[in-house]
């Protein structure tokens, strides 16, 4: 039997005019600006006019490691709405928005797949509204305006080795990580080595996903740390007089975007860090207005919850205020029984062995999600090759864990495959169980904060760190920056530092290699083992797939 592909059954979507979407949230015509027929964003006049209503219940969906057999989280993110929806309940989804790079590299897209899909698929994996290159140019009108600064005369006598602020793009190009600028002779500058990194892993993407209003974000981008003088005072980007340029730029894309799912329900899209090198949330002003406006909000955070849950809980909540009412830890059987040892060929086969082998990675997330004090249920996102006895294993092994795993059939089924999982995660949120906690206090140091991590989530035996890193942590505490939280940027494919080792390893450790100040943000980005903050291409990149056919349609997007 051949299947539709996501983007077949994207384009066959009956969708409808966004103003009907808007109108299931009570928002006026008048407050929906319309980017086409299908998508708008939401005025800053309605978002203000709702902060008195009282928040529905948060929901967060969050996975084990990701693996290449395949976990389907945004999938779930959306099913789970769409089930809400089906149940009679009042729901909203936000989810992050796309990058290229991923889209043109190897992990695809970022709106659901199968019959869990927010759409316009294709607009909402490319172009979409424009955030991305708003946040894109707005990130490099600063560095053009620190090194314009230099050229100038630099008054503020910023030290051309200590410039920190790198340029940014969106899309994955390994020959930008270190390169040498204004070569050429004196009219192009002073050289310096520098490089870029990928906009989901820009300051200002952080920014415009932590701000709360148009006021907060200027607040913020001044704050940004972007050079030192030689006697190591700080230069900021109100220094520089770029926070309110770069704030008229991002004016439009600081409004949330509105879209639909194939069920015509409606889902807010906006903002988008890597969970691997950034905080992994979608943005505060999309969650806090989808909570104003809905009953219940279904988000989602990026990769396995050693990283995007972890940061949700410890940045986004901690920061914004929020409270989540019940966590939904997203697994495969082919996830498990990968993690039990069984090469991707082999994944057809039914091997109840191998699932209980593997389950311990998933047991450890449920018991870290736990331990912030938020009950957990497992969503089974389910594959045509599973087996039952493959998947009464996993729901044995749940239950020993004291949570309950419901399978899912949302990417065949739609809201018809997820209506168990809505109805219990309802009963679950309406009952107030949760009693959230972030995992540190504020006036731990920094170094604590990352050791807590470290042990508690990733399970470290230490953390590896030389004196110039603890140095460096101490004199942003002096500073008055030893309150923010920690931002630790790893591999998302284990919870070592090490992405060939699945599971739940014990008896590891985590080496810090780097220490990044994100002082507008309002994070310190703790950089782990071989992380890059620029990725490259795999050698067979989806982008040689994406075409247009005969009928001028897109190919290849997935």
């Amino acid at each position: 039997m051949r299947y539709k592909t996501d983007i077949e059954i994207a384009r066959e979507a009956n969708k409808k005019v966004i103003q009907e979407i808007g109108a299931k949230l009570d928002i006026p015509i008048e407050h929906l600006l319309p980017y086409g027929h299908d998508k708008a964003k939401v005025s800053q006049e309605f978002i203000n006019s709702v902060q008195g209503k009282k928040d529905g219940k948060l929901i967060l969906v969050t996975a084990i490691n990701p693996t290449p057999a395949g976990e389907g989280k945004t999938t779930t993110t959306v099913g789970l709405g769409d089930g809400l929806n089906k149940i009679g309940k009042r729901a909203a989804i936000c989810i992050r928005e796309a990058s290229l790079g991923p889209c043109f590299g190897m992990k695809g897209g970022a709106a659901g797949g199968g019959y869990a899909q927010v759409v316009p698929m294709e607009e909402m994996n490319l172009h979409f509204t424009g955030d991305f290159h708003a946040i894109t140019s707005a990130h490099n009108l600063l560095s053009a305006m620190i090194d314009n600064h230099i050229y100038w005369g630099n008054s503020l006598e910023i030290d051309k080795r200590r410039v920190n602020w790198r340029r940014v793009m969106d899309m994955n190009d390994r020959a930008l990580r270190d390169i040498v600028t204004s070569l050429g002779g004196v009219p192009n500058g002073y050289p310096r080595q520098t490089g870029f990194d990928i906009t989901v892993a820009s300051e200002v993407m952080a920014i415009l996903c932590l701000a709360t209003s148009l006021d907060d974000l200027q607040k913020r981008l001044g704050d940004i740390i972007v050079a030192y003088r030689r006697d190591k005072t700080a230069i900021y980007c109100r220094d520089i007089k770029a926070d309110g340029a770069m704030t008229v730029l991002l004016k439009d894309a600081m409004q949330p975007n509105l879209v639909q799912t194939l069920e015509n329900n409606p889902a807010f899209v906006h903002g988008g860090p890597f969970a691997n090198i950034a905080h992994g949330c979608n943005s505060v002003m999309a969650t806090t207005t989808a909570l104003k406006i809905s009953d219940y909000v279904v988000t989602e955070a990026g990769f396995g919850a050693d990283l995007g849950a972890e940061k949700f809980m410890n940045i986004k909540c901690r920061k914004a205020g929020l409270a989540p009412s019940v966590v939904v830890v997203v697994a495969t059987v082919r996830a498990m029984k990968m993690n039990g040892g069984v090469a991707k060929a082999d994944l057809g086969t039914e091997n109840v062995d191998a699932v209980n082998a593997g389950s311990p990675n998933l047991g450890r997330h449920i018991e870290n999600v736990k331990s912030f004090g938020v009950p957990v249920v497992v969503a089974i996102n389910h594959f045509v090759t599973d087996t039952d006895a493959e998947v009464q294993a996993v729901k044995d092994y749940v239950a020993k864990q004291g949570s309950e795993a419901i399978l899912c059939q949302h990417w065949e089924k739609g809201s018809e495959g997820t209506i168990d999982l809505a109805t219990r995660v309802a009963e679950i949120a309406d009952a107030d169980m949760a009693n959230f906690t972030p995992l540190y206090a504020d006036d731990l140091t920094l170094f604590e904060k990352i050791e807590t991590v470290a042990k508690r989530i990733y399970r470290a035996d230490e953390v590896l760190a030389d004196a110039k890193i603890r140095n460096q942590l101490k004199e942003w505490e002096a500073a008055g920056y030893g309150h923010l939280p920690v931002c630790m940027a790893k591999t998302q494919y284990s919870f070592t530092t090490d992405p060939n080792r699945r599971g739940a390893p014990l008896g590891h450790s985590v080496p810090v290699r780097e220490v990044r100040l994100s002082a507008g943000a309002g994070f310190v980005v703790v950089i782990c083992g071989e992380i890059m903050t620029m990725p490259g291409l795999p050698s067979v990149p989806a982008s040689e797939a994406i075409m247009l056919n005969d009928m001028g349609q897109i190919e290849g997007l997935f």
